[in-house]
């Protein structure tokens, strides 16, 4: 469709931004709207609101200084003034005449200079004079004026999108087709799809300027609930075909149940028998199962998983698990053969990794193929093209694997064998409004119950002054026999090197708050003392000096030198090859080394039921479900735990929401619903990197109820009792899923 005002070279910059269709344009909705109907005069403005100001130019000036140049303009009105200030802005010299008319939005906040108020970093505008054409002044003054961001330098920047969105509506009037059925509008109370685009591009006079600003006006609920509907319409879909599918139907015996007893290491909690029961409930059934087991850190997944697995092989079928790492695969080997010892029958498990020799990967992948092989553990080597299963029955995969990795154990069946079970378990708590998203087309299950004997870990945070303690707490857990993790952010290096560290996106924050001392510490913290000055900070020139943090291997060194001499210190990191991780590991795990030094290598899946002490240096650095995964490697045993979070001397606002969270909770999905309020969806956990959709519009966190609605909508339309619309109605909504969404998303199989 040819679109106004947008020629070759533009659209050419539209499509580096997913703008490929007039369709992808209208849906590039305004993330910000201003009253320009009624802006605030600056005799109005409070210290601390948020406000948008129409205003005149009065002065503008570039001022260099050492550590950057700031860019200061002056607005009047009358005899008031109010100063904005951007930095590192040199771009805006010379953009501002005296005279000009300026629209701008920002925080408040009170000016000790000669203006009355000051804006830092605002949004602002050039509003349109008499030389500009009646088109301009009509669509930016006088009205609710839609503000968005921009899609590549001043060309295609708000003014020029408004006036392109506003053709386009123009040219399309009546012309823009509905892709939900009338019934459904009608029932639930929408705007047709038209009319919500009309609105939510240029909201009609008397919109309430705080429902546009939070996505709550009916135009915006309609389109919200549209873009939900499909995700959830596709997921339930696929959900429906996989059950179409041909699959194994479990018997669950008294043999089998048997089995399942002989092998639990105690009596598993109401939470384990809620979850092992609907597992199996799939697992009987004839059609493939695909669940979600999640829990938080050390509710029992593991031995969950292994009782399903059993319910497998007790049926003739070979249960396959995989891994994320070579230490983790070895432990879950290691952890499963000593459970299965305890069986009076006789199970055959072997391991499966890429660092084995050939000699033994060839034995492994013989017993395997003959079917000798019951239980199979291993790493990314499991779907390697040289394996080949006798009767795969059951896959158990780690969250971070599960895209991809079902189509390659569906392929690795043999000829006329039904399809396997697959049970993809993760240690990180996902809100229900991710799970929904996310794993849409898996059923869920939670274990939300630790199980006994496990001994609540007590949390502290310390400042970096109070090193001396720490360290002196340390050497007297490991007196009382106990052992010590201490870890740090990155291995040795600038920290833009370093793959394993989730840092939190506070660079902005933490310039604003650059002048702010540390704030007091709580009240539970360890016991007082003075600072010894035992722990100095890197020395320039050292390992991780220029990112500014302490590095694992610098600190091995400073540890074992200083104030943990004479104790067996280990180190850990991801840039040791897989034999070396596995014999320090196996050294923890013994009680060889009395304080493994590590980085986030370990974060997942170490079991070592003796380690009482979790120290975490640089703890503001890292993401609440990084610390909360950290916090879990310890209070594995009896004995009482602790997890030490160190922090520098700066910490952001964000930073203290989650410090303080993490000692006031331990419960991983009150963090976990913390974590996406305070990180959004997009980097929540990493789901970014694990095929987490791009939303247009929704967003899982302001919207947890329409996709409730959106689900509940999309069960009801996928079933023909309760389907929705005329057949011309479900027509367009079908074809709607299979072009629009499978070429924006890939996530459905429409058709």
């Amino acid at each position: 469709m040819y679109v106004r005002g947008v020629g070759p070279r533009w659209a050419e910059m539209l499509s580096a931004k997913g703008i490929q269709t007039a369709e992808d344009l209208l849906y590039h909705l305004p993330f910000r709207y201003e009253d320009r109907q009624h802006p605030r005069s600056l005799d109005e403005l409070q210290p601390g609101e948020m406000a948008s100001v129409i205003a005149e130019v009065r002065g503008a000036i570039l001022m260099r200084s050492r550590k950057m140049p700031i860019f200061e303009l002056t607005l009047g009105q009358g005899r008031l003034a109010l100063k904005c200030l951007w930095f590192n802005a040199t771009y805006l010299d010379g953009k501002f005449n005296a005279g000009q008319t300026v629209a701008v939005y920002g925080k408040v906040e009170a000016s000790r200079s000669t203006s009355n108020f000051k804006m830092i970093q605002p949004q602002f505008e050039v509003l349109p004079d008499s030389s500009d054409d009646a088109e301009t002044r009509l669509l930016e003054v006088g009205r609710i004026t839609p503000v968005y961001e921009s899609l590549g330098g001043s060309r295609l920047a708000s003014r020029w999108q408004r006036k392109v969105i506003f053709n386009l509506l123009e040219s399309s009037r009546g012309c823009v087709p509905e892709c939900l059925p009338e019934s459904m509008l009608a029932r639930l109370n929408l705007m047709d799809r038209e009319a919500a685009l009309r609105e939510v591009h240029f909201p009609p006079e008397g919109t309430p300027p705080a429902l546009l600003q939070s996505w709550a006006t009916p135009a915006h609920r309609r389109l919200i609930f549209e873009e939900l509907f499909f995700l959830a319409l596709g997921s339930e879909l696929k959900r429906r075909r996989l059950r179409e599918r041909a699959g194994i139907a479990f018997a669950t015996s008294d043999k089998v149940r048997e089995a399942i007893r002989e092998v639990l290491p105690f009596h598993p909690t109401a939470a384990q028998k809620r979850t092992l029961g609907e597992i199996v409930s799939d697992m009987r059934a004839p059609s493939p199962m695909r669940r979600l087991l999640q829990g938080d850190v050390g509710s029992g997944k593991t031995i969950v998983a292994l009782q399903a697995m059993l319910v497998a092989i007790e049926n003739g079928y070979q249960a396959a698990l995989m891994a994320p790492t070579e230490i983790l695969a070895t432990q879950h080997f290691l952890a499963a053969r000593k459970l299965l010892e305890r069986s009076s029958r006789r199970y055959r498990i072997v391991l499966l990794t890429g660092s084995l020799d050939s000699d033994r990967k060839r034995l492994n992948r013989g017993l395997i193929n003959r079917g000798e092989a019951q239980l199979i553990i291993g790493t990314h080597a499991l779907i390697e093209e040289k394996v080949e299963f006798d009767r795969l029955g059951l896959v158990v995969v780690d969250e971070q694997h599960r895209f991809g990795v079902v189509q390659r154990f569906r392929m690795m069946k043999k000829p006329n064998q039904a399809e396997p079970d697959m049970l993809v378990m993760t240690a990180t708590p996902i809100p229900r409004t991710l799970a929904l998203s996310l794993y849409g087309d898996l059923d869920v299950s939670v274990l939300d119950e630790l199980p006994p004997g496990r001994t609540p870990i007590v949390t502290r945070r310390v400042p970096d002054e109070r090193a001396d303690e720490v360290w002196d707490f340390v050497r007297k857990q490991v007196k009382l026999g106990r052992q010590a993790y201490v870890v740090y952010p990155v291995i040795e290096g600038p920290a833009d090197d370093q793959p394993e560290l989730d840092f939190p996106d506070e660079l902005a924050e933490s310039m604003a708050q650059s002048n702010e001392k540390h704030a007091a510490l709580p009240s539970k913290t360890l016991r007082k003392g003075k600072t010894s000055g035992l722990f100095p900070k890197v020395d320039p020139g050292a390992a991780g000096a220029k990112s500014g943090l302490k590095s694992a291997v610098a600190m091995h060194e400073k540890l074992r030198k200083g104030p943990l001499a004479g104790l067996r210190i280990g180190l850990m990191h991801g840039r040791l090859d897989a034999d070396e991780k596995e014999i320090i590991m196996r050294q923890f795990q013994r009680g060889e080394i009395h304080v493994l030094v590590a980085t986030t290598v370990i974060e997942v899946g170490v079991d070592v039921p003796n380690a009482t002490v979790m120290v975490v240096e640089h703890a503001e650095r890292f993401g609440l479900a990084q610390l909360h995964q950290l916090r879990g490697r310890v209070g594995r045993g009896a004995a009482k735990s602790y997890c030490i979070l160190m922090t520098g001397q700066r910490v952001s606002e964000v930073g203290e929401k989650r410090l303080n969270a993490l000692v006031q909770t331990q419960d991983g999905f009150e963090l976990a619903e913390l974590d996406l309020s305070m990180r959004g969806p997009g980097e929540f956990f990493g789901t970014r990197q694990s095929g987490m959709p791009g939303f247009r519009v929704a967003d899982l966190l302001r919207d947890r109820e329409l996709l409730e609605l959106a689900k509940v909508e999309a069960e009801r339309f996928v079933d023909p009792t309760t389907c929705d619309g005329t057949e011309a109605e479900r027509a367009r909504v079908w074809a709607r899923l299979k072009d629009a969404w499978q070429r924006r998303y890939g996530l459905v199989e429409a058709g």
